[in-house]
């Protein structure tokens, strides 16, 4: 056909000028008939696949209803209900006194008390009746029922619950059951395929599907202590918690926990518990009914190129310790605040969220070895991890005073005393100075410190009054000065930039 065309150009005055324009339009389709039967052949001949997925003959379409039916016989729905007993109409009957002038007998309201009704999902991760499932969707359950996918319903009872995790093992009274084996989530990439599977809002089981959008996230949401959740775009609705996320071999990487969303519904971020965790939890909760973890006793911060800078450090690694709590293995073993952990047993240190997960799923009495780096000096020191136990909730109050005035920062600060120190929820034993006031356009509002905070340090300098707050920022000259700052009893690093 190019020939052909090539030839009637050269004779192009004995040709009409319609019959010219027919060639071409002929030319041009004959050209992207070719063209297509090229792609064509290119994508039957070399087809985009995925592990477990099914190609469709006609073109690259992939399919994971393999990987689904696999899954899904071994994801439950599960239904808990509590009652909760309504507000007493005269609630002072509870006191003795009254209850001598009605002799002895109180009128009392009657009925039991409005029922609460949870839904959730839960996996089975033991043929024998064993199911993985959220903390939240049974915490205080009374009834417990577990609706397998072929139609049965089991009574389950509570092996154990985990709320520092969000975890929880069920048990119902049966055999034989379809079992969703456990992936290693560490090998999770972000980027991966990833199937949620559940209940959400009662509709009935159903699957979606997304990627791995990122790992080791916390949230603000949870009431969980311990969290490396991963994230994933995977549609998780309320009815979702505690189902399964599995990769496209079908195993289970995640149990998915929590949405973040302003409407209530999927908006694309949601987080599920790794396997790994889910996995040492649940044989604790199994074997003892309860988990035990492990504490090295001291508070950290992950390393920012500012702290960096301001400890005079080439490389951004590690987490710096802000505090050390006394008669712990990390005082024991000679542990510092301002300590620069880069390494755990030989393994690298990312962040604070990461060392805190590692150190606590290590059992009680294990050897550690810290690698650390203090005053620009790398040294190994040996640590013996012992029991965490479970920590009072402290609250932190804000008290603004006046106080001598700091104008390099841009705040006003006062000494603490044992009944302030109780006012803004810090130990009595807490030593440096309180900040009164903050100056809302000055570098210390800029950088985060608020009023009620208290500043213990300035460039690993202590202080214990406004004198020595002066004394030690005049030092810093016009270097950006690194404060200690406890807030709440929890101790930070703050580099505040001047200027």
């Amino acid at each position: 056909m190019g020939t052909g065309a090539w030839q009637a150009r050269g004779r192009g005055r004995a040709l009409l000028p319609g019959m010219k324009r027919a060639l071409v339009i002929v030319f041009a389709l004959t050209a992207m008939v070719a063209c297509n039967r090229s792609y064509s052949t290119y994508a039957s001949s070399e087809p985009r696949t995925a592990p477990a997925g099914t190609v469709s003959p006609s073109g690259p379409l992939i399919s994971y209803a393999d990987v689904v039916d696999r899954v899904a016989p071994a994801v439950a729905t599960i239904r808990s209900s509590r009652r909760v007993r309504a507000p007493q109409q005269f609630p002072f009957f509870d006191d003795p006194l009254f209850r001598q002038m009605f002799g002895g007998t109180v009128p009392r309201q009657r009925g039991g008390g409005a029922i609460e009704h949870a839904l959730g999902s839960g996996v089975i991760v033991r043929n024998d009746g064993y199911l993985l499932t959220n903390h939240h969707v049974v915490d205080g359950a009374e009834d417990i029922k577990v609706d397998l996918s072929t139609g049965k319903t089991y009574s389950a009872w509570l092996v154990g619950s985990d709320a520092a995790s969000d975890l929880a093992v069920l048990k119902i009274d049966t055999g034989g059951l379809p079992v969703l084996q456990l992936g290693d989530s560490d090998k999770v990439r972000v980027g991966d395929v990833c199937l949620a599977v559940g209940n959400p809002l009662g509709v009935g089981e159903s699957v979606t599907n997304g990627i791995i959008s990122a790992k080791g996230r916390q949230t603000s949401v949870s009431t969980g202590s311990f969290q490396d959740f991963l994230q994933t775009d995977a549609p998780i609705n309320q009815g979702n918690s505690g189902g399964a996320l599995v990769d496209t071999r079908g195993e289970l990487i995640g149990i998915n926990s929590q949405i973040l969303s302003s409407t209530g519904g999927s908006v694309g971020i949601g987080f599920a518990i790794p396997s790994n965790m889910a996995r040492n939890v649940m044989d604790q909760l199994i074997s003892k009914g309860k988990v035990q973890r492990s504490m090295l006793g001291v508070e950290v911060q992950t390393m920012t190129s500012d702290l960096a800078s301001g400890f005079g450090l080439k490389d951004q690694r590690g987490v710096v310790v802000t505090s050390v709590t006394p008669g712990s293995p990390a005082a024991t073993a000679g542990l510092q605040t301002g300590d620069v952990i880069e390494k755990l047993n030989g393994k690298e240190v990312s962040d604070a969220n990461a060392l805190r997960n590692e150190v606590s799923g290590m059992q009680p009495g294990s050897d550690v070895t810290l690698s650390i780096v203090r005053n620009g000096n790398r040294q190994d020191v040996r640590a013996r991890l012992r029991k965490l136990k479970p920590e009072s909730a402290q609250t932190s109050a804000h008290r603004a005073a006046p106080g001598s005035d700091q104008g390099k920062l841009g705040i006003s600060a006062e000494p603490i005393t044992p009944d302030l120190a109780s006012q803004i929820g810090v130990p009595a034993n807490t030593k440096g100075v309180v900040v009164a006031q903050v100056d809302p356009t000055g570098p210390a509002a800029q950088a985060g410190i608020q009023t009620g905070d208290v500043i213990q340090e300035v460039n690993r300098q202590k202080v214990a009054s406004a004198a020595d707050l002066r004394s030690a920022l005049a030092k810093s000259g016009d270097h950006a000065p690194v404060l200690l700052i406890n807030r709440g009893g929890q101790s930070v690093f703050v580099p505040v930039p001047l200027g």
